[in-house]
């Protein structure tokens, strides 16, 4: 942006919890900042019916945070608490306060958050091609390392008339979390952590099940293995409204038991995911890939996932984490 459609801060920013009433204000940020850094034509409209701010928002309060100048709302970030595993984001800016230590205001709360959550590995997505991004993260002790890919395929299972059975082939095993009593649902919960904790020590996406269930945002998928534990899940959202948007059935975390046919296992995954988005009636399916994990990408492209947007994740320490090439694990920390 040119630095004459920019604003000096003469007053001091404040950083405080975003609360309900910013939620709308937040969402314009989010949407006019990301477009006009990408040069979309009309910023406001980017990323259509998805929906991050609100869903973030309901998901965990707490670790929601607005920066405001004057009583306004000027930017806000989020953090998420994957139990050994951190990440946040999006953390966005009024576009006529860029380059003036908004954005560094807005790490401080997250920053603490993982410090009280004792996360021990740190990540951001962010843009590959952007020193200004890399360096603010880079202060912080985040370090780039693979790009990732966030893509997207047609979704080619037929999907039910009414009162028929599925075409194609339903993924065996396959279980809906939405789809269980409620007595059976912590049980549930601790399969997946005990799945996500072979994946990386201490990974859990109980807040990711638990969100997108309470604010009906898609579903997660639950592969049952030979014996009583998962073989994979896959966190699913849906639709407009969510992380989707219209149309998009979208990932947001994805993975299978690691070991001895852990690829094979992932194919059932991906076949589970794609029926799922032929049951919603949704025609595109999308998920985002680490290139670490080699052979995960190579079985998404063998598929037909194009990457339609790349990013860099940064990581704290600078270790792989869990993106390295035996695993098969579907995320982008967007």
């Amino acid at each position: 942006m040119p630095a004459a459609k920019r604003t000096s801060v003469a007053a001091p920013v404040s950083i405080r919890p975003l609360v309900e009433p910013d939620l709308d204000r937040a969402d314009e940020i989010f949407r006019v900042a990301f477009g006009t850094f990408l040069g979309i034509p009309e910023p406001e409209t980017f990323f259509g019916t998805a929906d991050y701010v609100r869903t973030r928002w309901a998901a965990d309060p707490h670790a929601a945070f607005a920066a405001t100048l004057d009583g306004r709302v000027v930017g806000s970030n989020f953090a998420a608490d994957w139990g050994s595993v951190g990440y946040f984001g999006p953390l966005t800016v009024s576009p006529e306060l860029w380059d003036q230590g908004v954005g560094r205001r807005l790490m401080e709360p997250v920053m603490a958050c993982f410090d009280t959550w004792e996360n021990r590995h740190l990540g951001l997505f962010t843009f590959s091609h952007s020193p200004k991004h890399l360096e603010l993260y880079r202060r912080y002790g985040f370090w780039p390392r693979f790009l990732t890919a966030v893509m997207k395929k047609e979704v080619t299972v037929g999907a039910a008339e009414p009162g028929t059975e599925p075409s194609g082939t339903e993924p065996p095993g396959r279980v809906l979390y939405g789809e269980l009593p409620a007595a059976e649902r912590p049980a549930a919960l601790s399969l997946s952590r005990a799945l996500t904790g072979a994946v990386y020590e201490g990974l859990s996406l109980e807040r990711e099940i638990t969100a997108v269930q309470a604010q009906g945002l898609g579903d997660t998928i639950l592969l049952e293995g030979a014996g009583s534990d998962l073989d994979g899940l896959a966190v699913c959202h849906c639709g407009a409204g969510s992380e989707a948007g219209e149309d998009v059935c979208f990932v947001k975390f994805g993975a299978v038991r690691p070991g001895p046919d852990a690829g094979d296992r992932f194919e059932r995954l991906l076949d589970a995911c794609e029926q799922l988005a032929a049951e919603k009636g949704l025609g595109q399916l999308d998920a985002g890939m680490n290139l670490a994990r080699q052979d995960a990408y190579r079985r998404m492209v063998d598929r037909g996932f194009r990457t339609w947007l790349q990013g860099v994740t940064m990581h704290k320490p600078n270790e792989p984490g869990y993106s390295h090439p035996d695993a098969y694990v579907i995320d982008d920390w967007r």
